[in-house]
């Protein structure tokens, strides 16, 4: 069952010009190149998305970052805020980021006057350019700021913020945006059961959920996550879909039905792709993909697609 617009829990994407809330949305929801966010324009008015899945369906909505949505006479903020699961704010790390603290500071205690349980998720952006101790340093000094800003503002004990170095060119935005949506996700505790389950009685070392098309991991088992080991299930997404689109059904989106040599994929990958039995009436679009890719360190990587519908019926 989808949920209308108006019932969909909303993410909103704010920060200062050019902070790059607009590449943001668009590498992680639109599939864009990272280099092709060079040439977007800033964004002039709300920019709009449904993102409906199997396991997650919200609005994104990314705000232009010059304009006050506080203003009464020009805007209802309730209306803006009310149904709000997360707000989103970004900083552009490799800038002076005094004007962004105070739009953020500012921003923080009006959403929160409006909706108390919004929860607060600061970027803290483009940090590829930047070196790790610096990073740090960065991080460290955003924090110790923002939390003498709420001790000032008596908000301490009632806002929290979490915080994210995040980057377009490499995994970390990805990681960052699978925290926060799986906050959104009430079915959360039944899916990390799941996959616990999975792991101890198949013996596997770690489980995720991917939304295969974000690369977002939605779920994961309660042992640690390891970037390594999330950064080889992203690219053998990456791969499997790449070969899907070759060499799978005729509309290029079916699932995988051609087994590569090593040569044919990518840095000495091995891949060997499973389909199950289907009936005689059942068309190739209908059988879940399924694959298996072994590492020359011996590691095996095992994707199988599943929907919603295999692990509960919702009347």
């Amino acid at each position: 069952m989808v949920a209308s617009p108006i019932d969909k829990p909303r993410i909103l994407l704010m920060g200062l010009q050019r902070s790059g809330k607009s590449s943001i949305q668009r590498v992680v929801f639109g599939k864009m190149p990272p280099s092709d966010t060079l040439y977007l324009e800033s964004t002039t008015k709300i920019q709009k998305e449904d993102v409906t899945r199997s396991f997650i369906d919200f609005q994104i909505w990314d705000f232009p970052g010059q304009v006050n949505y506080f203003d009464d006479q020009a805007y209802d903020p309730r209306e803006i805020f009310d149904t709000v699961g997360s707000l989103i704010f970004v900083i552009d790390s490799q800038d002076d980021y005094t004007d962004a603290l105070n739009r953020l500071q500012y921003t923080i205690i009006k959403a929160y006057e409006v909706n108390p349980s919004i929860t607060f998720e600061i970027l803290i952006h483009k940090v590829d350019g930047l070196s790790e101790d610096y990073q740090d340093d960065v991080r460290i000094d955003i924090i110790k700021k923002m939390q003498e800003y709420l001790i000032d503002m008596e908000q301490e004990q009632n806002i929290q913020l979490f915080y994210h170095l995040t980057s377009i060119y490499d995994y970390s935005i990805y990681e960052a945006f699978s925290k926060i949506i799986q906050k959104l996700i009430r079915e959360l505790p039944a899916l990390e059961n799941l996959l616990n389950i999975l792991r101890t009685n198949s013996g596997i070392e770690k489980a995720y959920l991917f939304d295969t098309l974000t690369k977002i991991y939605i779920a994961t088992d309660s042992t640690p996550v390891e970037m390594d080991s999330y950064e080889l299930c992203s690219d053998m997404i990456d791969v499997v879909l790449d070969i899907e689109c070759i060499y799978g059904s005729q509309s290029g989106c079916g699932p995988v039905a051609h087994k590569s040599s090593e040569d044919e994929i990518i840095n000495n990958l091995k891949i060997r792709n499973n389909s199950n039995d289907t009936e005689s009436d059942q068309t190739m679009a209908d059988v879940d993909a399924s694959s298996i890719i072994k590492l020359n360190n011996g590691d095996v990587l095992y994707m199988r697609e599943i929907n919603s519908t295999h692990l509960y019926h919702q009347e």
